[in-house]
């Protein structure tokens, strides 16, 4: 096991084996790898129905057979709507914003037709997201509620709609 050495002053030390050639870190790691293996395994989920009886079903048999199918989308078209989900929450963008910066050659330069996707599928209250650009400018930026407003509804700023502007000049203060 572990190994006694002298050196020329008479010292003696112990010189142990390194961890990865020790026999129980070896039976350790195969269970764990069994467990990991295991819970990735088959993908199969017990319940019980109302009646009281088990029933398992596969997530993939479970998925095609419901009633509502969603379609199987590009991955362009995925990765569109999991960037305008990102511009949405992170950034608080606007839904002319995010199609923007979606389509933009300075931006992510997707297809109209993948950002249109991105964009019908996501669920945002772009009313909040108005808010907070427009608490973002008023502490940061010290602007008036006026130029808020300017700022949410323009062209070269935030393009959000009129009642979205207006939705986070009314609560501004709240």
């Amino acid at each position: 096991m572990s190994k006694k050495i002298v050196d020329e002053n008479g010292n003696t030390y112990v010189q142990k084996k390194p961890i990865y050639k020790r026999f129980w870190f070896w039976i350790l790691a195969i269970i764990v790898i069994a467990v990991i293996g295991g819970n990735l395994g088959s993908g199969d989920k017990s319940s019980t129905n109302s009646n009281g009886k088990s029933t398992s079903t596969n997530n993939n048999q479970a998925a095609k057979s419901s009633s509502i199918e969603k379609p199987k989308v590009s991955a362009e078209f995925a990765a569109a709507t999991s960037k305008a989900k990102t511009y949405a929450t992170m950034m608080n963008m606007s839904k002319a914003g995010i199609y923007n910066q979606l389509t933009s050659d300075a931006g992510e330069k997707f297809p109209a037709e993948a950002a249109q996707y991105a964009i019908d599928n996501i669920t945002v209250d772009y009313n909040k997201n108005a808010l907070a650009k427009a608490k973002t400018y008023q502490k940061q930026m010290s602007m008036s509620t006026d130029a808020i407003h300017d700022q949410l509804t323009s062209e070269a700023g935030e393009k959000f709609t009129q009642e979205e502007a207006d939705y986070a000049i009314q609560n501004l203060n709240n």
